[in-house]
């Protein structure tokens, strides 16, 4: 199967310095990092280790760095992409159980799982997302997923930049597109360095907030989680 492994960076130098090594070490998959207009040498670092990175010239957010990698996915060929994050969190040794899981036909989309990694208060906001939006899947924040053609067809359109985050939104949009999202266990790190975007001071929180509430709300009656 031709797999890419697409990585959304936004300044993760430090980070994918020590990810990339452990990464070509245990996969043969083709990996394409996304840079999102990062500011420091995030380009340059995945440049030295011989990689591909496609450098964008504005800034469009992970979700926009993410299907960016999916579309160059589309247009070449692949029959699977996995998105893992620059940041260490998603370890290169799950990616294998991921990859079987979906080449068994367990579903479109398979989420690599590690709701005991989150804050209290993570969990108190997904199960809020939960009750509003009728998804039955544990980990909705989790971006260590692989996609099959079907799903990549449907986030590689259009309809999908509409969205600022890959979590709940397109879950709700794989739903609605009657894909089957399934979960397995996967073991997870502490981010390496740096911090998260989407929580990166109360102003993101409450934009956060807001928007997939706001997305919860319209997409009331999409398909739940099989």
């Amino acid at each position: 199967m031709k797999t890419l492994i697409v990585i959304p960076a936004f300044n993760e130098a430090g980070n994918l310095a020590q990810l990339l090594p452990k990464l070509r070490q245990a996969v043969t998959a083709d990996i394409l990092v996304v840079d999102d207009f990062s500011t420091d040498d995030t380009f340059q670092v995945v440049r030295n280790y011989g990689l591909a990175c496609l450098r964008l010239s504005i800034q469009l957010g992970a979700w926009g760095a993410t299907q960016t990698g999916i579309r160059y996915a589309k247009r070449h060929g692949y029959d699977y992409v996995l998105t893992m994050d620059a940041d260490g969190q998603h370890l290169p040794e799950e990616i294998s159980r991921i990859l079987r899981a979906i080449s068994d036909q367990h579903g479109d989309v398979i989420i690599g799982t590690c709701p005991h990694r989150v804050s209290r208060l993570k969990k108190i906001a997904w199960r809020f997302f939960k009750l509003i939006s009728r998804i039955r899947i544990e980990d909705l924040t989790s971006g260590f997923r692989v996609y099959n053609q079907q799903a990549i067809k449907v986030l590689a359109d259009k309809t999908a930049s509409l969205l600022d985050y890959q979590d709940v939104g397109v879950l709700l949009l794989l739903l609605r597109s009657d894909l089957k999202i399934k979960e397995i266990p996967v073991k997870m790190a502490l981010r390496q360095d740096g911090k998260s975007r989407v929580f990166s001071s109360w102003v993101v929180v409450f934009k956060y907030m807001l928007q997939t509430t706001t997305l919860c709300i319209a997409n009331i009656g999409a398909k739940k989680s099989q």
